[in-house]
């Protein structure tokens, strides 16, 4: 499979999981707002998600997989600590859903969608590898998806 097919797939499956999480979540969350562990994955998603936007200039950031040639390695705000923050703020939203719904599909769409991040972050940093010759570097002193963990 060709890596753009590849990565265009990814991308499906990542919007399919988290949409599905979001449409049955969503419900619950209006009628039983008092889930907390659910509302801070949420306040963590958003806030996680904002500031990785923040840091990344307007046309470096990309939902694909694979990096823009012209693209720019971002090494501050949470770049600086983990390299896929995005990422990190897609999982919260679905785990949010999941501890909203309790229910085993909703584990099973979360188990999915984190597989699916899993995959995209390394072929992503396989790509980035090639392209910028200080990523090796970058990986070395970063973590994935969770500073100092993970």
């Amino acid at each position: 499979m060709k890596p753009h097919t590849l990565g265009t797939l990814l991308v499906a499956l990542q919007f399919g999981a988290l949409g599905a999480l979001v449409l049955l979540a969503a419900p619950k969350l209006v009628q039983q707002p008092h889930q907390a562990w659910a509302w801070l994955a949420i306040g963590l998603s958003g806030g996680v998600g904002l500031w990785a936007l923040l840091a990344n200039r307007p046309g470096n950031f990309n939902i694909h997989p694979a990096p823009r040639a012209d693209g720019k390695l971002i090494a501050h705000g949470p770049y600086r600590w983990i390299r896929h923050p995005m990422y990190t703020a897609v999982s919260l939203l679905g785990l949010a859903c999941a501890l909203a719904l309790g229910s085993v599909l909703a584990w099973l769409l979360w188990a999915v969608l984190s597989l699916v991040l899993l995959v995209k972050a390394l072929l992503e940093e396989r790509w980035m590898a090639a392209l910028h010759p200080s990523y090796a570097h970058y990986m070395a002193r970063t973590r994935r998806f969770i500073p100092f963990l993970l």
